[in-house]
C-alpha cells in the first residue's frame, strides 16, 4: 500500500520508539536487508532516524520506512518476548496513528481511521491488546475484536468476542440457533441421548460435570454479556478495562475448550 511522507517530528518519535529494539549490530544488518544507507549518527535513535530520513526524501513516499518498521517489528526477531514485542508495537503505534497507520500483533502495518488528537492515538495504542497478547489470549478473540480494541472500545470488544464463541459453536455443531438454546442443541443430551459436541469422553461422573460445567460457563457468557450488550444502550453500560480484559480472556478459554472438543455422529 502507498504510504504517505512522514513528518519530521514523527519520523524522530518512530526513531526513538524503535532504538531499544535492536542492538547496534543488528540495526546495520537491517538497514542492509531494507535496502537503507546508513547516514551515521549516535545513539541508536539518532542512526535511525537520519537514515531513514535521507530514504524519504530520496523516495518522496514513506514506503521504505514502513518496510524498516515491519522489519524490525517481525514477530521473529522476538522469539520467546511477546511483551518486549507488544512494547514496542505499543510505542510505535502512537506516533503512526496520525499517520491512519497500525501494527499489527503479526508485526504488518495495517490502515486505521487517521487520528487527529494526542488522546485518540492513546486509546488506539495502549494497554488492552498489549495485556490481551501477555496473556496469549486466543486468536479467535482478537480476530474478531480486532476494530474495537484498536480503540479501547470495551463495550463492542466484549460483544463481537461473546459471538465469536458462539460463531465457533455454530460451526462445529450445525445449530443454527443462538444463546442458551444454541449451547443446548449443541452440547445438551438431546432425542438420541448423546449430544452434538462434548468437551471429553462423558465416561465418568467427573468428566460428565466439567462437560456441564463447560455449558453453564458458556450460557453465563451469553447471558451476562453477549445478550446484555446488544440490547442495552452503550452509555447504559458501562465496563471498564479490567473487567473487559477478564470477558475476554473467559472467551478464549471458551475457545480453546471448543478447539478440542468432539464431534460426534449424532445429527
Amino acid at each position: 500500500m502507498p504510504i504517505q511522507s512522514f513528518k519530521e517530528s514523527h519520523l524522530e518519535q518512530i526513531a526513538r520508539s524503535l532504538a531499544d529494539s535492536a542492538t547496534h549490530r543488528e540495526l546495520s544488518s537491517l538497514f542492509q536487508q531494507c535496502r537503507i544507507e546508513e547516514q551515521g549518527g549516535q545513539p541508536k535513535w539518532e542512526r535511525i532516524l537520519n537514515a531513514l530520513r535521507v530514504r524519504q526524501q530520496y523516495d518522496k513516499c514513506g514506503n521504505n520506512v514502513g518496510a524498516f518498521i515491519q522489519t524490525l517489528l517481525d514477530p521473529a526477531r522476538f522469539p520467546g518476548e511477546p511483551e518486549r514485542h507488544a512494547k514496542f508495537c505499543t510505542g510505535v503505534n502512537r506516533v503512526l496513528s496520525f499517520s491512519g497507520l497500525y501494527v499489527q500483533t503479526d508485526g504488518k502495518l495495517a490502515l486505521v481511521k487517521k487520528a487527529s488528537t494526542v488522546l485518540e492515538a492513546e486509546e488506539r495504542a495502549t494497554n488492552l491488546k498489549r495485556t490481551l497478547i501477555e496473556r496469549n489470549v486466543h486468536q479467535d478473540v482478537l480476530r474478531f475484536c480486532r476494530p474495537e480494541l484498536l480503540t479501547n472500545n470495551y463495550f463492542h470488544a466484549v460483544f463481537e468476542a461473546t459471538k465469536s464463541v458462539a460463531d465457533k459453536v455454530r460451526k462445529l455443531s450445525g445449530s443454527n440457533s443462538d444463546g442458551s438454546r444454541l449451547v443446548d442443541e449443541a452440547f445438551g443430551i438431546g432425542a438420541s441421548g448423546y449430544p452434538r459436541l462434548t468437551f471429553n469422553t462423558l465416561k465418568t461422573p467427573t468428566e460428565k460435570s466439567e462437560h456441564t460445567g463447560l455449558m453453564n460457563l458458556m450460557k453465563g457468557l451469553f447471558g451476562a454479556f453477549r445478550n446484555t450488550t446488544a440490547h442495552a444502550p452503550k452509555i447504559h453500560w458501562p465496563i471498564n478495562e479490567r473487567d473487559a480484559l477478564d470477558v475476554l480472556t473467559l472467551a478464549s478459554l471458551i475457545h480453546r475448550r471448543l478447539d478440542s472438543s468432539i464431534r460426534t455422529h449424532v445429527p
